[in-house]
């Protein structure tokens, strides 16, 4: 066998916030702990419809204030308290392709406001103002808005209709990768004291996927406008990501049936090839035992999770440990060149060079899970070619072809430049310094904290990937960074939410008491979204697992360990350590 085929992950070596000494000779120490931030104290809404017509700010519209009424919007099942809707728009122009380009807003504002402003970060290439109610991700059943915040939600500079395009106009990608957020963060906290009398207290961003990746980039680029970061599943290197989902797919395609076809995700009317076809999702079950086999228990209990991450990448190997097809495919099996393929892609994929394209995913359940089908083999044929060839790229172009698109070609073009297009795609997406965050410590210095989350078993931007950016940053902060940033794996999790796993979890209320309190989080606990749930019930859920389960979500390095006693289902048997 080659060794591509038995690849693992990398063993964590030195436990975050234990000092690493070595890495940290010749350096400056970050100095001790600052206090915590003053706590945020809140107002009532002034006035509402008056801010159409009074509010002004540079290259600012306000296109309509209206009030909405208690439960006029509900979230999570729950109704949301009386609030004034804002909508408008910055920046509004004509772009070098002639067409109208703006950067679109809402903002919602309490009523009952509690002093505090919550910048969300939307997914995927934006393009739409989703309602600004606090999304957190990971299933929550309450968001920013429920909480008293004041919400601002964007479009990040362009439309849905401009989605295959706003690539080719060099501003348009700039608004998209940061300076939207960094326009609209001064717009929101004066149209938040023009409407209240007073500014907020404290700020907090925070999104899942690219969401995340806004939030990331601006704790690198806006370290002084923001007290809190809540960072989920950030694609905080999505053209690496997306190419490694374009080799993947190139990959896979031998193993599909030939000439079936699904529906196109975008277009009802166009397929696209069934790679889904070559890991079926029997197939997808019994990798997801396999695992199970190796690594449930390694946590102290045998109860359909895998809490030990880390230690399961050590133990599980695909092609010794899944069961190995003697004849057809029938489910129960691989064959050896879906194992082989599938312990490929699982690695991140290399170009011919032998050079990574991303990081590698760990082995996790949550490879059952649909949406992991979905990114692997919807996503990768139908939206991946589009971000490729038209924003990560420069100079961009045409959608590429997943099937003929040139890897080894791809990768340097992320990281070129052109006289129109001065920022790579990397530049563009990426927090600077990201490589080695060091430019962090003036964020650490004055209070402000990061909480990060990511699902084990998320098909598009690899927990693992997270994971080594944290270590990354405890090496920069000589090994202090527990201090201000605090990451939470998600086990069973997809992207962001689904799979089989505890996906529901509050990690804003944690933060800002971090935050305003100065206690930081170790332990959270998640539950499912069993049958009932008013947030929506996750399908994906086993049979025998409760409708109510609970775990700890734990900090990073430690592990939600079975006590030897207590009811399975609860986290209250847990201990993180």
């Amino acid at each position: 066998m080659k060794n591509t085929q038995r690849r693992r992950l990398p063993r964590l070596t030195l436990p975050l916030g234990l000092g690493l000494f070595i890495a940290a000779c010749g350096t400056t120490p970050p100095g001790p702990a600052p206090a915590p931030l003053t706590p945020a104290v809140g107002a009532s809404l002034r006035q509402c419809e008056a801010l159409a017509g009074q509010f002004r700010f540079d290259q600012t519209r306000i296109d309509s204030a209206a009030p909405v009424a208690a439960g006029g919007l509900t979230l999570g099942g729950q109704p949301v308290a009386a609030h004034c809707l804002v909508k408008g728009q910055m920046h509004a122009r004509k772009g070098s392709d002639g067409r109208d380009y703006a950067i679109g807003f809402e903002m919602r504002l309490p009523q009952a406001w509690n002093g505090r402003f919550y910048h969300q970060g939307n997914g995927g290439l934006d393009g739409a103002v989703r309602p600004a109610e606090g999304a957190l991700g990971g299933g929550p059943l309450t968001g920013a808005l429920v909480q008293g915040f004041a919400v601002i939600s964007s479009d990040a500079g362009h439309t849905g209709a401009q989605t295959a395009v706003f690539g080719l106009e060099p501003q348009a990608r700039l608004d998209y990768g940061y300076q939207a957020v960094a326009k609209l963060t001064p717009m929101a906290k004066a149209l938040i004291a023009s409407a209240y009398g007073k500014g907020p207290d404290r700020s907090y961003i925070g999104g899942c996927s690219n969401g995340g990746r806004h939030a990331m980039v601006a704790a690198s680029r806006l370290g002084d406008q923001y007290d809190g970061y809540l960072i989920g599943a950030p694609g905080y290197r999505l053209p690496n990501a997306a190419l490694a989902q374009l080799w993947g797919a190139q990959r896979w395609t031998p193993l599909a049936t030939p000439g079936a076809t699904v529906k196109h995700p975008l277009n009802p009317n166009a397929t696209i090839p069934d790679l889904g076809s070559a890991l079926s999702a029997a197939e997808r079950q019994t990798v997801a035992r396999a695992i199970l086999n190796r690594c449930d228990a390694l946590d102290g209990l045998s109860d359909g999770q895998v809490q030990a991450t880390q230690a399961c990448q050590a133990a599980f190997d695909v092609v010794r440990d899944v069961p190995a097809c003697s004849g057809a495919r029938d489910g129960s099996c691989l064959t050896p060149a879906q194992k082989t393929t599938l312990a490929q892609v699982q690695a991140g994929g290399k170009a011919a060079n032998g050079r990574p394209i991303y990081s590698a995913f760990p082995h996790d359940i949550g490879i059952a899970g649909a949406n992991w089908a979905t990114w692997k083999f919807v996503n990768a044929v139908a939206l991946d070619p589009l971000s490729v060839g038209t924003v990560f790229t420069a100079p961009p172009a045409a959608p590429v072809n997943f099937a003929s698109a040139d890897i080894d070609a791809l990768l340097p073009a992320i990281s070129a430049t052109s006289d129109t297009y001065r920022e790579s795609g990397l530049s563009l997406m990426s927090p600077p310094g990201h490589e080695q965050p060091d430019n962090l410590r003036p964020l650490r210095a004055r209070g402000a904290k990061m909480v990060l989350y990511h699902g084990v078993s998320d098909a598009i931007f690899s927990a693992e990937d997270t994971r080594q950016w944290v270590e990354r940053l405890n090496r920069s902060q000589n090994g202090q960074a527990a201090d201000f940033a605090r990451y939470f794996p998600v086990p069973g999790m997809n992207h962001c939410s689904g799979g089989p796993a505890t996906d529901q979890f509050d990690l804003l209320g944690p933060l800002v008491k971090w935050v305003e309190q100065g206690v930081a989080p170790q332990a959270v606990t998640a539950s499912a979204r069993g049958a009932g749930n008013p947030g929506g019930a996750n399908a994906e859920l086993p049979a025998d697992w409760s409708a109510t389960r609970t775990r700890p979500l734990c900090a990073y390095p430690a592990v939600a360990r079975y006590n030897g006693t207590g009811p399975a289902e609860a986290a209250s048997s847990f201990t993180c350590r």
